[in-house]
């Protein structure tokens, strides 16, 4: 018995070695042995636990951290750590279920974060966690953005901050820190081969490697896919996941594998069944999956396999489901009349654009008088009708901005102008630019204001490379523009002349 006490004791501290190195996978094997020996072994399911929580195996963690808090209950750590590793497997309702545990009055768990020193960053990021499963993303945002002032630049913290900018929409700032770890994490590791598929250049896998774990590029570039869905930028979401670094298929985690069946189901439908289907037998695979499947395949009239996936997964149906959603005469309602919605649409679209005009000269006659209010108030009213329509959208923009104390509003409509179009930025009007410069300026934003700048500018001198004798002065304008801010025509009035408003002056 002391001989094979010694010998374990050997073999936790060669595993601590490993660890140590950074080699999990030698350490899992060497624990992985030690265990068949000894099943109850606290150590060993311990650092079990570390190391494939470290190598993003999240399903194996939360089985040996879940082991632990059956064998240890009065740990309270093991239950956290528990309830983490469900969450990261994307087993939210689990996950939920063994949050309920920390909450419970008699558990001590609840109370950890509140005994780090608050001066410790780790504080602020344990907060900043809880405060963003609270839904307070503003406040979330800032706890991850105190650690980082304390702990300088790390992949995780940076896209902390994107995905809480992300949550609260403010998809222009979730972008720049999107940037930031795909820009680090290309100049600090070329290896990873980042746009290389996109590129068309044929490159081997990279692998789940503890580098590509750290650089949080494959979440950036996930993120990055669902904000530019978000936006209706469909190319741009297909081309954020060819340029994550390439994998083998089989090395996918699920949530990038669902993000390529969804983003490319129009180009290929049968890859992306077979790839939701085959997410829908793992576990765990990512909440959404499930109706999203039964919705394509409604919209591409697989009813009987719609009808299938219901009857054989009855229990995800009321865990993920709305009661809508799985109700009969919904789902064949949808099928029916179809080509009923498809035509009262293009009635709608076509009875929206002839309504536009008339909406825009009637704010017309205020904006002349520069009764802006009047203006805003008869937008408003519209809203309901016409808040997808551009013409709309940027109008609204303008008229916010020319209040003079609503610049923050105005940015949330200028911000998606610009953003659908910043890879060529110089196809906005100089005058949506200037204006949105303005509003971050006098929101002190001035960060924000000077990127656009400098985009403006790059774009610019590459035309001015490709093309001598073509002038551009969107700069000037800009420049123009934040100069003399006294200056009363700071913004080119769309409803300048008839024709001008009805192209909605825009982009």
């Amino acid at each position: 018995f002391f001989q094979c006490n010694i010998k374990a004791s050997l073999l936790i501290s060669l595993s601590f070695s490993k660890i140590k190195d950074c080699h999990y996978g030698e350490a899992i094997h060497i624990l992985s042995n030690e265990l068949q020996k000894h099943t109850k072994s606290r150590a060993a399911l311990s650092l079990l636990g570390y190391c494939y929580y470290h190598i993003q195996d999240f399903p194996n963690a939360a089985e040996c951290y879940e082991q632990l808090t059956q064998l240890h209950p009065e740990v309270e750590e093991y239950k956290l750590y528990y309830a983490q590793s469900l969450y990261k497997a994307c087993a939210y309702p689990e996950a939920t279920k063994a949050t309920f545990v920390l909450d419970n009055p008699n558990s001590h768990t609840k109370t950890l974060v509140d005994q780090l020193p608050q001066d410790d960053p780790d504080y602020d990021v344990d907060v900043g966690c809880l405060l963003y499963q609270e839904e307070e993303y503003e406040e979330a945002c800032k706890k991850f953005m105190s650690a980082m002032q304390v702990l300088g630049y790390q992949p995780e913290l940076s896209y902390n901050i994107a995905l809480c900018h992300y949550s609260l929409k403010n998809y222009t700032q979730a972008h720049k820190y999107i940037r930031e770890i795909i820009e680090r994490g290309v100049r600090d590791h070329p290896e990873l081969s980042v746009g290389m598929t996109t590129e068309g250049i044929d490159v081997r896998s990279v692998g789940n490697t503890l580098v590509l774990h750290e650089t949080a590029l494959v979440e950036a570039f996930n993120l990055k896919a669902a904000i530019e869905y978000q936006l209706r930028n469909l190319e741009g979401a297909q081309e954020a996941l060819t340029d994550m670094p390439p994998r083998s298929e089989e090395e996918l985690d699920p949530v990038t594998l669902h993000n390529q069946a969804l983003m490319n189901m129009d180009k290929k439908p049968s890859e992306g069944f077979e790839k939701l289907a085959f997410l829908l037998q793992q576990v765990p695979f990512p909440p959404v999956t499930f109706g999203n499947l039964l919705l394509l395949y409604c919209k591409y009239e697989y009813f009987d396999l719609a009808a299938d996936v219901l009857a054989e997964n009855a229990h995800l149906t009321y865990k993920f489901l709305s009661p809508v959603s799985y109700t009969p005469h919904f789902t064949l309602g949808l099928a029916r009349d179809e080509d009923c919605v498809k035509k009262a649409l293009q009635e709608y679209d076509q009875m929206l654009e002839k309504y536009i005009p008339v909406l825009m000269a009637q704010a017309k006659i205020y904006w002349n008088r520069e009764n802006y209010h009047m203006v805003e108030k008869i937008f408003r009213k519209s809203v309901e009708i016409c808040s997808e329509h551009d013409t709309w959208k940027l109008n609204v923009a303008h008229v916010l901005f020319m209040q003079e104390n609503k610049y923050k509003e105005a940015i949330g409509f200028y911000e998606p102008i610009v953003r659908k179009h910043y890879d060529n930025i110089l196809n906005v009007s100089a005058v949506v630019l200037a204006n949105l410069c303005v509003s971050y300026i006098m929101t002190s934003q001035n960060e924000e204001a000077e990127e656009l700048m400098r985009k403006i500018e790059k774009e610019e001198e590459q035309i001015s490379y490709d093309d001598p004798d073509k002038k551009v002065f969107h700069l000037c304008i800009v420049n123009l523009v934040i100069g003399k801010d006294s200056w009363p025509g700071h913004t080119v009035c769309i409803f300048s002349n008839r024709r001008q408003f009805m192209k909605a002056g825009g982009i």
